[in-house]
């Protein structure tokens, strides 16, 4: 049986077996901690590994409409401080699970997709990231040589808010940035 300890950083979701060895951080969508980030964290649980969904926004209230666009608008006008913001939470999953960041996974959908990817850019260290539906775009592209992180990015085809010219300015950052870098694009599928 799964654990769920929540706690003023977020939900964790430890497994009833020894973990298996690896945590996962799960960054959320604009809103918050969602029913879907809860799902797929109880996945991993249930598969042995430990997973940590943190509340990106410093709150586990739900933000909606507007009030969830604004935080993600202070975000996207400071990538330092969410590049610092997601490096707390890799910490913060370091030290509640015992394992070194070698071992940690990130995975971030939407907004955490965005916040994720802003880690990988700024040079962050971990096993791996993943961005699901994540936007692309930033006002601090990565440097030569700063990304440490294999990144597997997921978009949609049609995504409105993840149009083909952003992917191509996208594909250039990584190419300049010398990034370890993979993407899939669903052709026919729109935003998350």
């Amino acid at each position: 049986m799964t654990t769920i300890e929540p706690t003023p950083e977020g939900l964790w979701y430890r497994p009833a077996a020894r973990p298996a060895g690896a945590a996962f951080l799960l960054l959320h969508e604009a809103p918050g901690v969602t029913d879907n980030i809860r799902r797929r964290c109880a996945r991993l649980a249930a598969l042995g590994h430990i997973a940590f969904a943190p509340h990106l926004h410093g709150t586990d209230r739900y933000l909606a409409g507007p009030e969830a666009q604004a935080a993600v608008a202070a975000w996207q006008a400071d990538p330092l401080a969410m590049r610092r913001r997601v490096g707390d939470c890799v910490d913060i999953l370091v030290r509640g699970s015992g394992l070194p960041p070698g071992r940690v996974i990130i995975l971030g959908y939407c907004f955490g997709g965005l916040a994720a990817i802003e880690f990988a850019r700024g040079g962050g260290a971990v096993a791996a990231i993943a961005s699901f539906h994540g936007l692309l775009q930033t006002i601090r592209p990565a440097e030569a040589g700063a990304m440490r992180t294999p990144l597997l990015v997921c978009t949609g085809g049609r995504d409105p808010l993840v149009p083909p010219a952003e992917v191509g300015r996208f594909h250039a950052e990584m190419a300049a940035a010398q990034a370890d870098w993979r993407m899939i694009v669903y052709g026919d599928a729109y935003h998350s």
